[in-house]
């Protein structure tokens, strides 16, 4: 009966290492995306239609947003 035990518990700890791998290797993953982003944000920041382009997108945002307001309160009136 010991002996089920314990290699019960030497499963458990294998399937411990093997998400404990799986969970660094996303976080290094997500590490090499952030570094990536980053690079092409500043590279981005280099072309001379930047800002234009930012107030573009938020004039963009901020139309979406009133517009997903507006029909969120068109649903509650109904």
């Amino acid at each position: 009966m010991k002996g089920q035990k314990q290699s019960r518990v030497d499963n458990l700890e294998k399937r411990m290492a093997a998400v404990t791998n799986v969970l660094q290797q996303l976080i290094n993953e997500l590490n090499n995306l952030k570094t990536m982003v980053f690079g092409q944000q500043e590279i981005l920041k280099q072309f001379d239609e930047y800002e234009k382009a930012i107030k573009v997108l938020k004039e963009k945002a901020t139309t979406e947003l009133s517009e997903a307001k507006k029909a969120g309160s068109d649903r509650k009136d109904s």
